[in-house]
């Protein structure tokens, strides 16, 4: 066979990998990827859970919605600054949890302190449990977010995982 015959057979082989690679990566989080009226939030965070647990990372519940402009700015943030999305995809489980006209979400978000807008962060340990609440107004530097304020925020957390597993490791 000639390199011209096998040239397009590899190329539509590949097609079919990539997207098959790109669906089995985004339905393992496709809870982190938007703000969804239609997800079920407790089964979010129960899947959530259990992940963190296995990876031994904390849960991020980052309340908000598609309407809110903070709350996509956010987003784009954590994705698209590499050291951020690094330090946060290694520390936490993230959890988009959607708060809007179409689903406030108010049954789940009632277990919570009660909080003044969005986007909001929740921090949950490996078993579920809050370890904080907290406004996102505090990472906010100008009209965007500071990287140094989000890694100080991760950096603090992943600190606390090393911690919790140097004492494991010593019992």
């Amino acid at each position: 066979m000639t390199v011209q015959k096998v040239l397009p057979q590899l190329l539509l082989l590949s097609v079919f990998l990539l997207a098959g690679l790109n669906s089995a990566v985004a339905s393992t989080a496709d809870y982190a990827k938007k703000y969804d009226p239609s997800r079920d939030a407790v089964k979010d965070l129960h899947t959530a859970v259990e992940i963190a647990k296995k990876e031994n990372k904390f849960v991020l519940l980052i309340v908000g919605g598609e309407w809110c402009g903070w709350c996509r700015r956010i987003s784009a943030f954590i994705v698209e600054n590499k050291k951020v999305a690094k330090a946060m995809n290694d520390t936490f489980e993230i959890v988009k949890i959607n708060y809007s006209e179409e689903n406030k979400n108010e049954a789940f978000l009632s277990q919570f302190p009660k909080i003044k807008g969005v986007p909001h962060f929740f921090v949950m340990d490996k078993q579920g449990r809050l370890v904080i609440s907290k406004n996102t107004g505090i990472l906010e530097e100008g009209k965007s977010y500071s990287e140094k304020k989000m890694l100080i925020f991760a950096n603090f957390f992943q600190d606390k995982l090393q911690q919790f597993q140097a004492t494991q490791k010593a019992d």
